[in-house]
């Protein structure tokens, strides 16, 4: 099982920010979107990651002002992005090693989609119910 299945069951829409937003803007398209994490792309390069954590600590530590600073300078670079082809398992272990609920995927230097650690999860327990379902009917017509 790897990300590729996950994005064709999910989708692929990727919203974004660049780097010279405000971090205001990147916090109105976080509420609008009602999303956790904003991937921070130049051209369709993936050069951060804007999250919510990364709001909480910088307002925690600079209060309202920093809602005017560039978006460059709250993010959190380089971003830990994986690729289609990467196995679900190992996806799950990056974010739990590193502490990150979201993983941009990129294909070459471009931008393919993002998933999150409950959309990891979700698509793993539809699987492992799924063969146990086959299981039973393979047991029951045994």
């Amino acid at each position: 099982m790897t990300i590729a299945a996950v994005l064709r069951s999910k989708g692929s829409e990727v919203e974004t920010i660049t780097a010279h937003a405000s971090v205001a803007d990147a916090v109105s398209r976080l509420g609008a979107k009602r999303i956790g994490a904003l991937p921070v792309v130049e051209g369709d390069e993936v050069v951060g990651i804007m999250s919510e954590r990364d709001v909480i600590y910088c307002l925690r530590e600079h209060g309202a002002e920093s809602l005017g600073w560039p978006v460059a300078r709250v993010m959190s670079s380089p971003a830990v992005t994986v690729t289609p082809d990467t196995d679900i398992l190992d996806a799950l272990g990056v974010m739990t090693q590193r502490r990150i609920r979201h993983l941009p995927v990129s294909e070459g230097r471009g931008i393919i989609g993002i998933v999150s650690i409950g959309d990891l999860v979700k698509y793993r327990m539809e699987r492992i119910e799924a063969e146990a379902d086959a299981m039973r009917t393979y047991i029951q017509s045994a």
